[in-house]
């Protein structure tokens, strides 16, 4: 049996990431691998960054996260989402939808994203020059914006219409913004426990045979194929922000759904 560590995410991303591992260790297995899906919160940076102390074999996380920086892991470099979670959607307050209505840079750099505690995006954003206060639960930062304490929230566009779906519909008077996209390189990868050498291996090897069998692509559009057509990316005005902890062997990680 295998833990995989799938805590500190949305529920969409929990779901597809669990099916995406499990499928991976199953593929062309002549026997059952079990896979312990540990959905356990660490609200504290430093818990999360110091994971692979507790009773944890894999997790997946974004490539270059800084909370992991200098420790002792195992790093996959394959994207295993796509990239498609550095394309953020905002959720704004509905009364300040013209405001956001194809906004340009400059204008957003003058009001404050809200960002969950222990999210990468907050030193993202703060590194481009952007306004951030980083506090509480997804919820919590919810909540805040709903109060005017922030300006707006930026979801993956995997996950943002669930997230409010499952929090945001509860506030009122918020809503998910029509027009503009945040594009910045983020991808999601594959990140295994220092002594698990073979497992590591294994886990790689069988990715890169899932992708190119295409039952990679089509877990992928089982998953998120309606969300990339409901979300309209290519018809939104783009607002590119650089990420400077993108590792360099990601090179020019490009965009792969907005124009």
């Amino acid at each position: 049996m295998f833990n995989f560590w799938n805590g500190n995410k949305s529920n969409k991303r929990q779901h597809y990431e669990f099916e995406l591992i499990r499928s991976l260790l199953n593929w062309n297995s002549n026997e059952s691998v079990v896979v312990h899906d540990d959905k356990t919160d660490f609200p504290r940076a430093e818990d999360e960054g110091n994971i692979f102390n507790k009773d944890y074999d894999v997790l997946v996380t974004v490539a270059g996260n800084k909370k992991f920086a200098n420790k002792p892991l195992i790093k996959l470099n394959s994207p295993i989402c796509k990239g498609l979670l550095g394309h953020r959607i905002l959720v704004v307050r509905e009364q300040d939808q013209p405001t956001f209505h194809h906004i340009h840079s400059d204008q957003l750099k003058s009001l404050t994203a809200g960002v969950p505690a222990t999210w990468a995006d907050a030193e993202l954003f703060r590194a481009n020059g952007y306004r951030v206060l980083e506090q509480g639960t997804l919820p919590e930062v919810l909540k805040l914006l709903s109060n005017k304490k922030c300006d707006y929230v930026s979801l993956g566009a995997n996950e943002v219409e669930s997230i409010y779906q499952e929090h945001a519909s509860l506030l009122e008077g918020l809503m998910i913004e029509e027009s503009t996209l945040l594009y910045y390189p983020l991808p999601l990868v594959f990140y295994v426990h220092p002594d698990k050498v073979q497992f590591a291996q294994l886990l790689d090897d069988k990715l890169q045979d899932f992708i190119f069998s295409g039952e990679f692509d089509s877990l992928f559009n089982q998953h998120f194929g309606n969300v990339v057509s409901s979300t309209r990316l290519e018809s939104r005005k783009i607002i590119n922000l650089t990420n400077p902890e993108l590792p360099d062997e990601f090179g020019a990680f490009q965009s792969q759904f907005a124009s």
